[in-house]
């Protein structure tokens, strides 16, 4: 299947060889490597990274099974491709959530000193989606009870509920 659908575009061999590991049934039990082989064409072709694996499952997610399982080969091929289609529209919804948040935090940087360690907090937190406060102040280099008054004043959303071990992260 993959020889013959080499002339395509790289989305379209993904979608064929996806399409044909879920219709040949190659392993009952593991459906899923064929999302990784899917994944694995695209990274071949240099349009996607290992990172991407996840947008494409939920993509395909949003579209309905019984579209996904179509006896129909042209219907099958046309809902992957908008499984594909809505994991775009997610990653860019995300990234634009992302950039809102980056912009709120940066809001309070203005007349700060050029030693507080907020700009370090605001690339601590677009980096990783959840900070404790160990992570904090091992990476600004401060102490535990410093990072969390840090992070107070940055005005993260505290994601635990807990009083021992607390979490914080940008929604």
């Amino acid at each position: 299947m993959l020889r013959q659908a080499q002339d395509l575009p790289a989305v379209l061999q993904a979608i064929v060889a996806l399409d044909a590991w879920n219709e040949l049934s190659v392993l009952q039990h593991a459906p899923w490597l064929g999302r990784l082989l899917c994944a694995s064409i695209l990274r071949q072709a240099r349009i996607t990274t290992g990172a991407h694996l996840v947008a494409i499952n939920l993509g395909l997610k949003t579209i309905p099974v019984d579209q996904r399982r179509h006896r129909d080969r042209q219907t099958r091929l046309l809902a992957i491709a908008h499984g594909f289609i809505a994991a775009a529209e997610m990653g860019l919804k995300e990234h634009d959530r992302l950039a809102l948040a980056r912009k709120m935090m940066e809001r309070k940087l203005d007349g700060r000193r050029t030693s507080s360690k907020l700009p370090e907090l605001v690339e601590l937190v677009m980096a990783k989606p959840l900070v404790s406060a160990g992570m904090v102040a091992k990476t600004l280099d401060v102490t535990p009870q410093a990072a969390r008054r840090i992070v107070l004043e940055l005005g993260l959303r505290e994601m635990t509920g807990r009083g021992r071990f607390r979490a914080w992260g940008s929604l």
